[in-house]
């Protein structure tokens, strides 16, 4: 089975989307995730904005996933 050249670009131009997205997710979930302990060590009852700033990044993810998967539809 054959591949043509523009196919391989468009799946690794896929996966290249899902890796930065993921890759982008997991610095920043990192650093939220470090000042976040170190909130919830002074102020406990701040539980429900650190869950949701560690939430936030996850979208990129979703985009970058999305984006991967419109590319892969392109693929005959």
């Amino acid at each position: 089975m054959a591949v043509d050249f523009g196919t391989g670009l468009i799946a690794i131009g896929a996966g290249l989307a899902v890796m930065g997205g993921a890759l982008g997710t997991a610095y920043a979930q990192g650093n939220i995730g470090s000042a976040g302990m170190g909130l919830l060590a002074e102020r406990e009852n701040a539980f429900g904005q650190v869950i949701i700033l560690l939430a936030l990044p996850e979208t990129i993810v979703l985009l970058g996933f999305i984006i991967g998967f419109l590319l892969l539809g392109k693929i005959e």
